[in-house]
């Protein structure tokens, strides 16, 4: 097997008698996305210090490619792209002209900074501002540059600080789905959050620390196996006209004791629940029933039609009649 991109082992750090990091271990593959979910205090923000060379750890290791975070920590600034929850800007100053202050600042040269710099904005999605002045920007066309700043270098590993914190529902799922696109060009990511269903939708595998232990670690459906018995469900559609005729159905077949929350911007309906996955198929039977086209959705949530379309496979019924 190849070795991990990210790996920490036993991770410790104390300032004097106050322990922030308690043997923090953790994996992460390339082109995986780690939710490092947490409280504010954690330790999350300690992790990334460490990782990314501004820290010394009282004890364990820490690696970035096979890099020590510690013995190599200028080597480790090429891999690494960090992108803190706050950063600032530089009045009087436009896109194009603060992206290219940074890239000078990596000893990029000139013309491959020229051409870095088309890069980033269009894998960002932000080419039609490059010519805005910074702060003249919304906070969701900022955090798009931000991350744009964090990719100038092209490091293997990005790491970004709470990147969806106050941003509306609309600039969410567009931070979301650059995500999912970068980590498909082989990036590595590491996402902290201290609300893990902001994360749930893109993550390969999830990190809760507390009190800088790691409480649980592994895959979404893992976890929340340990920790809850009713699992987190998604209708997702393909429109938003379809929310009131799926929430309505949703709630004739599940009844009152099972909340149905409807998620206009995303065009979601979602509810918890602890049934069998024979009964989600008599759940799927009423919406299709109903008029209300079911998509099988994508990224690290667990839809209804995923659920049923893995029954399928398996001649469950109902749910193999209707994906036949």
């Amino acid at each position: 097997m190849s070795q991990p991109v990210v790996m920490t082992h036993e991770l410790t750090k104390k300032y004097g008698e106050l322990t922030a990091l308690d043997r923090l271990s953790i994996t992460l593959d390339k082109g995986q996305i780690l939710g490092f979910i947490g409280p504010n205090g954690a330790g999350k923000t300690t992790t990334i210090k460490i990782l990314v060379g501004l820290a010394r750890p009282t004890s364990g290791q820490a690696q970035i490619a096979g890099v020590d975070c510690v013995r190599e920590a200028r080597k480790i600034k090429r891999l690494v792209g960090y992108m803190p929850d706050t950063f600032g800007s530089y009045d009087n100053m436009r896109v194009r002209e603060y992206l290219d202050f940074f890239g000078a600042a990596f000893k990029i040269p000139w013309q491959r900074r020229k051409q870095r710099i088309e890069e980033v904005l269009e894998t960002t999605g932000s080419s039609y501002m490059a010519d805005r002045f910074v702060e003249t920007l919304s906070h969701g066309m900022q955090q798009r540059i931000g991350i744009a700043r964090t990719l100038l270098h092209d490091p293997e590993v990005l790491i970004l600080d709470e990147p969806a914190n106050g941003l509306d529902p609309q600039a969410r799922i567009e931070i979301r789905e650059l995500l999912l696109r970068l980590a498909a060009m082989g990036k590595t990511l590491i996402v902290t959050s201290h609300i893990l269903p902001e994360l749930s939708r893109i993550c390969d595998r999830v990190a809760i620390i507390t009190q800088g232990r790691l409480r649980a670690s592994g895959t979404l459906d893992e976890i929340m196996k340990r920790v809850r018995q009713k699992r987190l469900i998604e209708v997702q559609l393909p429109s938003r006209g379809q929310l009131e005729p799926a929430t309505r159905a949703l709630r004739e077949s599940l009844g009152e004791d099972e909340a149905v929350v409807p998620s206009e911007a995303e065009a979601v309906v979602r509810f918890e629940t602890n049934r069998a996955d024979d009964d989600l198929g008599e759940v799927l039977t009423h919406l299709v029933r109903a008029g209300v086209q079911v998509g099988a959705g994508g990224g690290g949530h667990k839809t209804l039609a995923a659920v049923l379309l893995a029954c399928a496979e398996l001649g469950t019924q109902p749910a193999a009649r209707l994906f036949q």
